[in-house]
């Protein structure tokens, strides 16, 4: 799997801990790392995904239908799922750079996926970027 996640483009390093089942794919700098790609080079390598997070530096937006987005740079964004945390982020100044940790993916039921689909980012915590 190391080997599948480490040829992928915009790829740094790739940390396995098979004793804790997670696996950390850090990006080069000013990067840019596709998720479906990562989830597929997993699959590809024989390994089922059950969760996917990322660390990521952008700012909060608002789409035109006044819903969320997530803006790591100019064509990389993802729409934001409605929960908590994004909507205590509503009233943000728009383009205020912040470090996000979100889910990508959370596997339900005995699913085994092969693509990753349409990406959604679920806030799970947002600090000011300082």
């Amino acid at each position: 799997m190391q080997q599948h996640l480490g040829r992928l483009e915009g790829v740094d390093k790739v940390e396995v801990n098979l004793a804790d089942g997670k696996v950390v794919v850090l990006a080069k700098e000013d990067s840019r790392l596709d998720p479906a790609k990562v989830f597929k080079a997993t699959y590809d390598s024989g390994v089922s995904v059950v969760e996917m997070t990322m660390e990521a530096t952008g700012s909060i937006e608002r789409d035109p239908k006044n819903g969320l987005m997530f803006r790591i740079s100019g064509n990389q964004v993802y729409p934001v799922v409605e929960n908590e945390i994004a909507k205590s982020l509503a009233d943000s100044p728009p383009g205020e750079k912040v470090i996000v940790r979100a889910r990508l993916f959370q596997r339900s039921g005995k699913q085994k996926p092969k693509t990753l689909g349409t990406v959604r980012v679920e806030l799970m915590e947002v600090r000011k970027q300082q």
